[in-house]
């Protein structure tokens, strides 16, 4: 998320929660294609991490590339954090530890996501090089220890990085020490709504196992594929995870605002200051539990809009849905993450398909799934079969959807041809995890730093 939200419209009922979510219903004419995906930032000359202030810095990059590009300024506390494009196109954001998110543009193919993203790097090697900066593509920090991260000048990050000790063993990993692709998808109905998220979350660990690429953390192999996986297991469980509610066939929008209401909030705005607010719930919010700690005690629609920003399932439901299951990587992976989830959820047969196929796969199967995934990959199995075999039949639903679909670039290309680092994956049967092991036992020859070298943007 580029910036929290000021909304004052007053809250007074849970439908008006309701109803937030329920406006983000369009028609299957006005879908779009969201892709977000997170870099780190690092010194080419050593590869350490790249401090928020300074001549080449976190916010030299951020103040350059406001020059060339004339977005708006994002500011907390007179520090720059952000930019956001006009009229809702996009937006740069600073995860806590100085990773570099592109929100991109709601756009209406593959081939423009990609169009997006490959503009998006050329920009930032291009501001980057006179610094000395180069980003790495991958899921997560592969060399520098927690306390060697840079921290962020984030009101936000402040209020998270307090809180997340109490709730989880990983949450400060979470937040410094990973990186992500994401798509976010629209939705027509609750019905609909229903059948991605469903769909989505059964599908979320296969996600992570294709598309894993965090074996390495301080120097060394940690003994995982997908390390950001694994601590997505124990970052803070009241507010991610599989939501088990969401399996049930009556699930709907007023499901997902229960659940959301008795999660603890992290913080309100006001004034443009913000306050903590984790010693409450939402629910205990509107019923006036912060009468007397703020002068504007009353909940907001901003104040619901910056809750929802604030849960981390595996699917996110706000206005649109979020597939938040991959690590990030290499900028072909940028285009397939989407491709994968467009392709399965965008095409009413390929949905219909995906929906047989795991319309068995009970929470407790998924559960399982999940856990095991960042050691395993896709050796892991569910239900007797190798999710191997069961990536192979994803990929293939979701290329049929994405021809299906029939949006073709100017080579009469359909967006089947963003599958490719999918297929490479499932032909060789193994992931970019396996791929940097191997060059770490035999190219590399133990250094970690030819990481840098070799999966830069």
């Amino acid at each position: 998320m580029a910036r929290d939200t000021t909304d004052s419209t007053h809250v007074s009922s849970v439908d008006d929660l309701i109803a937030y979510i329920a406006a983000g219903e369009k028609p299957e004419s006005a879908f779009r294609i969201g892709t977000e995906h997170e870099k780190f930032v690092f010194f080419t000359k050593d590869n350490s991490p790249v401090p928020y202030a300074g001549d080449a810095s976190i916010k030299a990059l951020l103040d350059t590339m406001q020059a060339k590009l004339g977005w708006e300024p994002i500011i907390d506390a007179g520090n720059i954090i952000g930019l956001a494009g006009p009229d809702g196109m996009g937006a740069i954001s600073l995860e806590p530890g100085g990773q570099f998110e592109l929100s991109g543009a709601p756009l209406e193919n593959l081939h423009e996501t990609c169009k997006e993203t490959g503009q998006h790097l050329a920009l930032m090697r291009e501001i980057g090089e006179p610094l000395g900066i180069a980003f790495l593509g991958i899921g997560g920090s592969p060399k520098w220890t927690f306390d060697e991260t840079p921290r962020m000048p984030k009101s936000r990050y402040g209020i998270m990085s307090r809180y997340m000790p109490k709730v989880g063993s990983q949450g400060l990993d979470m937040m410094y020490r990973t990186c992500t692709i994401q798509v976010n998808l629209d939705f027509s109905s609750e019905t609909d709504m229903r059948r991605k998220m469903q769909v989505g979350l059964k599908l979320q660990p296969l996600a992570t196992a294709l598309f894993a690429s965090s074996p390495f953390s301080n120097g060394q192999p940690n003994g995982l594929k997908s390390w950001r996986g694994d601590i997505w297991r124990d970052t803070d469980n009241q507010r991610a995870g599989l939501l088990p509610f969401a399996f049930s066939d009556n699930f709907g929008y007023a499901d997902y605002v229960e659940w959301a209401l008795d999660v603890p909030m992290y913080f309100i705005v006001r004034d443009g200051a913000y306050h903590d607010c984790t010693h409450v719930t939402f629910r205990q919010f509107m019923a006036g539990a912060l009468k007397g700690e703020v002068a504007d005690w009353q909940p907001n629609m901003g104040d619901w809009t910056n809750h929802l920003s604030t849960l981390f399932p595996d699917v996110r439901l706000k206005r649109f849905l979020e597939m938040r299951g991959a690590d990030g990587g290499p900028w072909r992976r940028i285009c397939a993450l989407p491709a994968l989830w467009v392709g399965l959820l965008y095409d009413a047969g390929a949905l219909a398909e995906a929906e047989t196929l795991v319309k068995d796969w009970s929470y407790e199967d998924v559960l399982r799934l999940r856990n095991t995934v960042p050691t395993e990959a896709l050796n892991a199995k569910l239900g007797g079969r190798d999710l191997f075999e069961i990536g192979k039949e994803v990929v293939d639903i979701s290329r049929r959807g994405l021809v299906a679909r029939a949006r073709k670039n100017s080579s009469a290309q359909d967006e089947s041809i963003f599958l490719a680092p999918l297929d490479e994956v499932l032909a060789k049967k193994a992931t970019l995890a396996d791929e940097m092991l191997s060059l770490w036992s035999g190219r590399w020859n133990g250094n970690i730093d030819m990481v840098f070298e070799d999966y830069k943007y």
